[in-house]
């Protein structure tokens, strides 16, 4: 009976439905805030340089996220392709991070250094003059379009106060790290910093 009065009801239905996905959503975000290795850098993580950080929301922005993960699996058959598996503490700078499984391209968590900027630019600008069976759209406007200093070094005193450890010289500086730099630029210097860090102290 009392399930019949649901389903007849609209409104109570999605009041319902709301504090069902509001209580399980806290079960499952609110620990991750007080376990230590989600909210502790891994040794040699860093927060992102203004070149990096700008090129980060432009893949944001782009999609990127859409058809490329950035979540190796602790699985032998992903570690031998693309390194060693993700960590949490790799993500710490990360909002919002960019792990998942969606892989209509490769995963790009350790994409860092392996390939030339030059490659990048190419493959950007036209994947398939790299990759000639490759599906990725091309970004050749990335190329003429600029980085706005202003906007990153807004971003940095905001990323500051939520708990980067940016100081008062990386947010002055922002402006003059990205002057005359593209936003191509910028994506691939984020692209190029990809794992990285983490590679370079194990």
């Amino acid at each position: 009976m009392q399930h019949e009065i649901v389903e007849k009801n609209v409104g109570l239905m999605i009041a319902l439905i709301a504090l069902v996905i509001s209580v399980a959503g806290l079960v499952e975000i609110v620990p991750l805030m007080f376990q230590a290795q989600a909210i502790t850098p891994s040794p040699g993580i860093k927060p992102y340089s203004a070149l990096r950080l700008a090129g980060r929301d432009i893949y944001v922005r782009e999609g990127c996220y859409n058809c490329h993960s950035q979540m190796i699996r602790p699985f032998r058959a992903e570690t031998e392709r693309y390194g060693h598996y993700s960590l949490a503490g790799e993500s710490v700078y990360d909002r919002p991070f960019q792990w998942g499984s969606k892989r209509t391209g490769p995963d790009l968590a350790r994409v860092g250094l392996r390939y030339t900027d030059l490659w990048h630019y190419t493959h950007l600008m036209n994947p398939r003059d790299v990759v000639p069976d490759s599906i990725m759209p091309a970004y050749p406007w990335l190329a003429k379009r600029m980085v706005d200093g202003k906007l990153v070094q807004k971003k940095m005193r905001i990323l500051k106060w939520l708990g980067d450890p940016y100081t008062d010289k990386q947010i002055a500086d922002a402006p003059k790290a990205v002057a005359g730099k593209t936003e191509m630029d910028a994506l691939i210097a984020y692209l190029q910093g990809l794992g990285t860090d983490l590679r370079n102290k194990r």
